[in-house]
């Protein structure tokens, strides 16, 4: 039996909490500022604490504790609370989407204290199905930590059993290593994701009427480009309709897939696939206007080709070269 504390206790935090004291002995105690979320941890089994301190005092040295809040100032802020709370040979594990450089600084930083950093992959599934785990950070601390890992982690499948072991995580290296990973991880789930939503845009403007949740059901049996996300993309047609009209076309980054772009620069690496994908992303969000109607002007400038007025309430028409009503632009 392992105890460890667990700050942060959100969707995927409070889920792993969840998992943890459902499918063993392990034991947790939980912390959020968020109180009903601490409330629902206990629920789950977890002991519950106010604070930081009070967590860290419930705990039976040496003590684990795991971060589960946003990268950046958030996940330092905790570090730094954590490492003059806990004692030499504690362990500190973040399992939220740092980028692999934060957590060499950090490992070097906490003089006694060990550092292991977690990639997660599963999102909200993983309560059910278990979580990808890629992990790196001084073996001793990760063989402490690896009943938790036994616990969140699916069962290995047969063509994989004897190359990682029988449970989904694996030990990459010293600390970073295992956000190195996760952060190529989600560089390339860009890649494969605006491939499939790229494939349905075509659909989406072909001359047939397809139905695009059947084309995904069945692309799942047995195709080469069968996958979870393809699973995902039938539960989304069904779930929001063919169209998906209800849905607007924003797509946020949580910033790894520009870590892999600049770490593949920094190395001479072409990945012109996610670094498409970012953009696409990035043009998602109404950035690319601006250099849009640069691109339209000097059609117009060189060739005299017809330009398009900016919508005043109505529809945009195109124009004669040279007629577009430019306004203050």
């Amino acid at each position: 039996m392992t105890q460890i504390g667990f700050v942060g206790l959100g969707k995927m935090g409070g889920n792993m909490v969840h998992r943890i004291r459902r499918d063993s002995d392990n034991q947790v105690v939980a912390f959020d500022f968020d109180a009903k979320a601490v409330k629902r941890a206990v629920k789950s089994g977890a002991a519950g604490a106010g604070s930081l301190k009070e967590m860290v005092k419930q705990l039976q040295s040496p003590r684990v504790v795991w971060i589960m809040v946003p990268a950046g100032d958030p996940t330092q802020e905790t570090v730094d609370k954590l490492s003059k709370l806990l004692d030499r040979g504690d362990t500190i594990v973040d399992g939220g989407n740092s980028r692999w450089s934060d957590d060499k600084r950090r490992a070097k930083q906490l003089k006694g204290i060990e550092y292991v950093d977690v990639g997660v992959s599963g999102g909200v599934w993983g309560l059910e199905v278990g979580y990808c785990m890629m992990v790196g950070g001084p073996a001793k601390a990760v063989k402490r930590l690896s009943p938790i890992l036994d616990t969140l982690a699916p069962q290995t499948n047969e063509q994989s059993l004897e190359a990682i072991g029988p449970r989904g995580w694996l030990h990459f290296g010293p600390s970073g290593a295992g956000h190195y990973v996760k952060m190529v991880h989600n560089g390339v789930e860009y890649g494969l994701m605006q491939a499939y939503a790229e494939g349905f845009d075509v659909f989406d403007k072909c001359e047939y009427e397809l139905d695009n949740a059947k084309i995904a059901h069945l692309w799942g049996q047995g195709s080469v480009v069968r996958s979870w996300l393809c699973e995902l993309a039938a539960r989304a047609f069904e779930a929001d309709g063919n169209d998906l009209e209800a849905i607007e076309g924003y797509t946020e980054d949580s910033g790894e897939g520009r870590w892999t772009i600049a770490d593949a620069i920094a190395h001479d690496v072409p990945t012109p696939v996610i670094t498409a994908s970012l953009y696409a992303r990035l043009r998602s969000r109404g950035n690319g206007d601006f250099a849009d109607r640069v691109l339209a002007a000097l059609r117009n400038q060189f060739g005299g080709h017809a330009v398009k007025s900016a919508p005043s309430g109505g529809s945009s028409e195109s124009e004669p070269a040279g007629s577009a009503k430019r306004g203050g632009r």
